[in-house]
């Protein structure tokens, strides 16, 4: 994949103990706020890649995702797939976003993007840097458990890594249950977790 998208950001090298967590697909009225908690409780901060319809229909949780000092990512307007988009209607639908969401990061749906939307994003003048990760949690996939979860992020944690986890319906039995295990670990190895800047 990296190979494929040599134009995307993948980890954020550095020396030092720090991690960028990041959250897709909110905001959402049940999760979102049971992330911001746990990351308040733990003084750490993230970046969430925010969906523009749900920016219209939760506008106050997006507004405190900013007034908490994290950063927030483009995902489209309405979590479009790339490869089973056609180029205007993908690039259209991340405008559309843009319009609600105040940032230069852009993180495609299921990582899912053709070269020449990708191309296009990059003509388009919208300044926006597209970012994808180093480690999925696979908090999403409903055939593994939480433990599972834990083991995709402790086990290949490096400093620099870009960590994906979702505040959305869908995965939340398993990060309900993950994400206390691994900001806990983190902070026993005395990760740092920060937004991307």
């Amino acid at each position: 994949m990296r190979a494929m998208f040599p134009g995307c950001i993948w980890e954020m090298p550095d020396d030092q103990p720090v991690v960028h967590l990041t959250f897709d697909d909110g905001p959402d009225p049940e999760m979102t706020p049971f992330v911001l908690d746990l990351l308040a409780d733990h003084g750490v901060k993230a970046t969430f890649f925010c969906i523009g319809r749900n920016v219209d229909d939760h506008p106050g949780i997006y507004e405190r995702i900013l007034r908490e000092g994290h950063t927030v990512g483009n995902h489209t307007q309405n979590h479009l797939n790339g490869w089973k988009t056609d180029g205007p209607t993908y690039l259209g639908d991340i405008l559309e976003a843009s319009k609600r969401i105040d940032s230069d990061l852009f993180r495609p749906p299921y990582g899912r993007i053709r070269w020449s939307q990708l191309r296009k994003l990059r003509k388009s003048g919208l300044n926006l840097r597209p970012v994808m990760w180093t480690i999925l949690s696979g908090d999403f996939d409903t055939r593994i458990g939480p433990g599972e979860c834990i083991r995709n992020v402790l086990r290949n944690i490096r400093p620099g890594s870009i960590i994906t986890f979702h505040d959305s319906q869908k995965a939340a039995p398993r990060l309900r249950v993950a994400l206390p295990e691994i900001l806990q670990e983190m902070k026993r190895m005395e990760w740092k977790g920060v937004g991307l800047k």
